[in-house]
């Protein structure tokens, strides 16, 4: 199993009131993707989050967050948060959040 699929189905869950929500696996994880754009995904028993470039750096603070760096090198905009870390729903309500406030303002591709 390459991603979690309870964390999955949690994700799934939480944005399942969203229109347009897809998901599509990619590279061995399971993403989620709102109006076409990436909004998270899981990996393992991590939580990938799309938080945006300019919220980066708060996000890297939180309790549980690393860079994303996938490839090799980090995208910009992108966190990785440790599984440990949105264990409980409140914590990855506020991940969600998060993700959803920068991927509203993306145009719909």
């Amino acid at each position: 199993m390459a991603y979690d699929e309870g964390l999955a189905h949690r994700v799934g869950e939480s944005l399942g009131d969203l229109p347009d929500l897809t998901t599509k696996k990619m590279f061995g994880s399971l993403v989620f993707l709102w109006r076409g754009n990436m909004l998270v995904g899981v990996l393992n028993s991590d939580l990938i989050a799309r938080v945006g470039p300019e919220a980066q750096a708060d996000a890297l603070a939180q309790p549980g967050a690393r860079v994303f760096d996938f490839t090799g090198r980090p995208m910009n905009g992108w966190v990785v948060v440790g599984g440990e870390a949105v264990a409980e729903d409140e914590a990855l309500e506020d991940w969600i959040a998060r993700c959803r406030e920068f991927v509203e303002a993306l145009p719909p591709k």
